[in-house]
């Protein structure tokens, strides 16, 4: 390992750090600030000796910033010395570096390029910050992750993108120090790796006769033929390198045994069933899965190979998702395999799937990584859990001796809606704002100090059902990306968000500059939805000055001159509250509209006794007698989502009501795994404790209601009511994620 000094000498100037934090992201563990100040030179003179590739780097990033020539020894202002390594943590902290800034200059020291590297990262943030005045002040920086993966993911399989695309996304990446590129690469949708052995997974896989468009639940297409598009060897290579020149791993995901309709349209004889298949144009999980046969196995190692000799990285992912069982449980040879093999079912046979690989992975010097389903039936003696569903998975893989990334879709799935769905371009659902994203903490509080040595760091996904081209692709990552960065290096304070939002309003600056279409969610009012006296109140927010804040609560467009916002609006009645943020008269944000549908239950004490999925769980219980009634097509921030549970529900009315009427709203979005409820009961109590059924409706009462159930119950007058909406259970054979437990959205529940 080696140490590098760099050393910029400066001249003194009269400015003074009048702030107690610097404009960095993601922050660094420890900054001192020192007396003094200096000024950047008109040349930097570089050494011929320091490590050309990241100060090449360096130069291109600070161009119109700097002026650079080299110079001798005497009289480099850039200057590269080696010191021997210490001991043996020194080797440990591979990206660990330090920085002194003082009136002459400036001392950047690290046990290797890679930690150089960042610290030219942090020092290219400064120069950009101040820039203007040409005056840094003198400061020193003692900075380390705390995280050893810092990741981002991105989908080309649903959309594809250029090989330029690509290296723009590892440019992000290198920027704010993350460190791991996880490359989704083949998919039900699409196979977009070139196999030299296997030429139809491109000639066949990389193309779909159309793509769905709009909401899932309008079930559009296109018409338009999709591809061919997949990146050849030569310039996966080519990534490859350069995301290597930026200190990035590039970890490629090949789907298995699940999500492999692309493949098996190029090779059907792979499949359970003899097909034919095509990749498909829909988005979702599909039934035809790799058939676990020895072809299947032969097939893939050969793949892997290929993969292995392009992606030197220690870890390759195998997917290992969503693999519907409806295929193996009617196939003959899996449940021959499952006799011989002493497995208990279908999961012990997926379990048996990936240990098998792992095997052959392991042969070949690496590891395997998969997301949590591949702890279906067991996890594979050295595989690495990629915890999406929760945290569980990620719990319990640290728990048994195995590492784990934390990329819960809670907090860490980009594909989400960062603001009011409402003003958002379409999105896959779910709501994950900035804060969110900042708020969250990898290292599971289930865990000791041992165990969570286990938690190998944090990554975000892209998935790219809904994001069209790379211009979307921006606006989904930034800001959230800038978030997540923090969160990784492990300096992230929640009770602090206000200081990061600030930060980042102030990168945007850098992001106009390079032509980021970065969304602008936090500009808009955010609504949120408050317990009140009676009914509730609705309390608007913004990242700018909140007196520049104009509402209206009759539906007409804010004006300059409308109401300005002070306290939270009081609800009382069913209106619709229209809201936007103005400067100078000027008009600064989207306009927000939010209806209300005042019942009896609106603002009422709500207790459930299961709770939702932490994806879909945005307001809690309080979501379901807020007065907003939740958008069909949309799965933002209005749905609860139950995952294989029952939704029983309890308003305390506070004093005997009179109501005549219950409703509630529901979903039916089956390739989301999405089903109605099974039934519906209605209880009433006077004590809380002691509850009578006074109505129960079936599923084709449901079914016939399509979205809002409204379910009439005679002249009652209770104090307590109880709603209890029952789980589809086990999605069915024929439908997207058969075998998996169905999820159950609600919103809403009503009394008249």
């Amino acid at each position: 390992m080696q140490r590098f000094l760099l050393v910029l000498s400066v001249f003194m100037s009269g400015l003074f750090f009048t702030q107690n934090r610097l404009s960095l992201i993601p922050y660094p563990q420890k900054v001192e600030l020192l007396k003094g100040e200096f000024t950047i030179p008109e040349n930097f003179k570089l050494d011929p000796g320091l490590p050309q590739q990241e100060t090449g780097y360096f130069k291109k990033q600070t161009e119109g910033l700097l002026k650079f020539r080299k110079g001798s020894k005497d009289t480099a202002h850039l200057v590269h010395v080696l010191f021997p390594v210490q001991s043996g943590e020194d080797r440990e902290k591979k990206e660990k570096y330090t920085i002194e800034i003082s009136p002459r200059q400036i001392v950047i020291a690290s046990n290797t390029k890679q930690g150089y590297f960042l610290a030219l990262q942090t020092l290219i943030q400064l120069f950009r910050q101040y820039k203007d005045s040409g005056k840094i002040p003198a400061m020193k920086i003692e900075d380390e992750p705390k995280f050893a993966w810092r990741g981002m993911h991105l989908d080309v399989c649903r959309h594809f993108f250029t090989v330029d695309e690509v290296k723009q996304y590892i440019d992000y990446l290198a920027m704010y120090k993350l460190n791991t590129f996880h490359w989704h690469l083949t998919d039900d949708q699409g196979w977009r790796i070139e196999i030299k052995k296997y030429p139809k997974l491109t000639q066949v896989g990389s193309r779909r006769k159309e793509s769905m468009t709009g909401a899932y639940v309008d079930n559009t297409f296109d018409g338009k033929p999709y591809g061919p598009y997949f990146y050849t060897q030569e310039q996966i290579r080519n990534v490859v390198q350069y995301a290597q020149e930026r200190h990035i791993t590039v970890v490629p995901e090949i789907e298995m045994p699940g999500h492999a309709l692309a493949a098996l349209s190029a090779y059907p004889e792979l499949a359970c069933t003899k097909g034919p298949f095509e990749p498909a144009a829909k988005w979702g999980v599909f039934d035809d899965v790799f058939c676990p046969k020895d072809e299947t196995f032969t097939f893939l190692e050969n793949v892997l190979n290929e993969v292995m000799q392009l992606f030197p990285s220690q870890y390759i992912h195998i997917g290992g998702d969503e693999c519907p069982k409806t295929r193996w449980k009617e196939c003959a040879h899996c449940q021959e395999l499952i006799k011989k093999n002493n497995l208990k079912d279908e999961h012990g046979l997926q379990s048996y799937f990936i240990q098998r690989i792992e095997k052959y992975v392991n042969s070949k010097g690496r590891k395997i990584i998969g997301w949590d389903e591949i702890l279906e039936g067991g996890l594979a003696p050295n595989a690495a859990v990629m915890s999406w569903t929760g945290i569980k998975g990620g719990v319990e893989a640290a728990k048994t001796g195995h590492f784990a990334v934390m990329t819960p879709g809670a907090y860490c799935y980009f594909d989400h809606y960062q603001g009011d769905p409402a003003t958002e371009p379409n999105a896959f659902g779910g709501f994950t704002p900035l804060d969110k994203v900042y708020s969250y903490q990898p290292i599971p509080e289930e865990l000791n100090a041992a165990q969570s040595k286990y938690i190998l760091g944090v990554q975000a996904n892209l998935w790219t059902e809904y994001i069209l081209d790379f211009r979307q692709v921006q606006y989904m990552i930034f800001p959230r990306l800038l978030a997540l960065s923090e969160v990784a290096w492990g300096t992230s304070d929640p009770k602090n968000y206000k200081e990061f939002e600030d930060r980042v309003i102030n990168e945007f600056k850098t992001l106009d500059k390079m032509g980021v279409h970065y969304a602008k969610s936090i500009y808009n009012i955010n609504g949120k939805v408050i317990p009140a006296n009676t009914g509730v109140g609705y309390e608007l927010s913004t990242s700018q000055n909140p007196s520049g804040i104009r509402y209206t609560t009759d539906g007409i467009e804010p004006q300059a001159n409308s109401q300005t916002y002070t306290n939270p609006v009081p609800v009382q009645k069913s209106q619709t509250i229209k809201s936007a943020y103005f400067e100078n008269a000027q008009l600064k944000s989207a306009v927000s509209s939010q209806d209300f549908t005042v019942s009896k239950t609106t603002g009422k004490k709500i207790t459930l006794e299961q709770q939702p999925g932490e994806n879909y769980s945005f307001g809690g219980a309080f979501t379901l007698v807020d007065g907003i009634i939740g958008n069909q097509r949309q799965l933002g921030k209005t749905w609860l989502g139950f995952q294989g549970k029952d939704v029983v529900a309890t308003i305390d009315f506070g004093q005997k009501t009179p109501f005549s009427e219950v409703y509630f709203n529901t979903l039916d979005n089956k390739g989301s795994w999405i089903h109605l409820a099974k039934s519906a009961r209605v209880f009433v109590s006077d004590n809380g404790t002691d509850f009578k059924m006074i109505k129960e409706i079936g599923k084709e009462e449901i079914l016939s209601a399509k979205g809002k159930i409204s379910i009439p119950v005679g002249n009652q007058n209770a104090k307590y009511l109880k709603v209890k909406i029952e789980n589809a259970g086990i999605i069915p054979a024929g439908n997207p994620g058969a075998d998996s437990k169905a999820w159950l959205f609600v919103d809403e529940i009503g009394a008249n």
